[in-house]
């Protein structure tokens, strides 16, 4: 696990991209995706294995979570280190976050050497990112506000002024809103919502 100070905004894919490499018979399939999560990476992987079920080798690398990195490589039967770890590096080098790049290897009957598949499995993974388009996103927190109706206006001035749109908002007995707040911002947005009165704050995991 990596960790690192947190900054206002990370790298990462704007949308999945293909990459392609060929050598001595072996063709090597990238795929290159942004994720959210560890479950969402692993139901991806999933997916490969079974639209390309008559490959040999399904290798992946992922960087997942921006205060904490959870990084994570497999082989998946190729000599170790020839493989995941190339695959991570292409991500590691352009310092993107949320990104799984996942390599399906067809054999072509001849053995490539550990030289010849870490050059390959680089080279495939390479190819994916450099289809892909890398964004910007800035970081954000969540939170959920509860609040009586009497403090809607002031609620709602604020939000406005820090042109914060709710992402989710319901209005029975009490006043609910769910908003979104760029990480840089948040303590001095927070200072201003609480003092109101009839407010409650609830920061939510997303």
């Amino acid at each position: 696990m990596i960790r690192f100070i947190m900054t206002e905004s990370f790298l990462t894919l704007a949308h999945p991209s293909k990459g392609y490499y060929k050598e001595k018979g072996s063709k090597f399939l990238s795929f290159a995706y942004p994720v959210e999560s560890e479950e969402e990476g692993r139901s991806i992987i999933k997916d490969i294995r079974k639209k390309y079920f008559d490959a040999r080798h399904y290798c992946y690398g992922y960087i997942i979570g921006i205060q904490e990195k959870r990084t994570r490589v497999n082989d998946d039967g190729e000599p170790s280190g020839t493989a995941g770890k190339p695959i991570l590096g292409q991500i590691l080098s352009k310092e993107l976050c949320n990104v799984l790049i996942v390599v399906v290897r067809y054999f072509g009957g001849t053995l490539l050497g550990k030289g010849g598949l870490i050059r390959a499995y680089k080279t495939a993974a390479a190819d994916a990112l450099d289809n892909g388009l890398i964004i910007t996103k800035i970081i954000k927190t969540h939170y959920r506000l509860v609040f009586d109706y009497t403090a809607m206006n002031d609620i709602m001035r604020i939000l406005n002024e820090e042109q914060i749109k709710p992402l989710e908002q319901k209005f029975e007995d009490s006043c609910e809103i769910v908003v979104e707040i760029p990480y840089m911002d948040t303590n001095r947005i927070l200072s201003k919502l609480k003092i109101i009165k009839q407010l409650v704050i609830v920061k939510l995991d997303r």
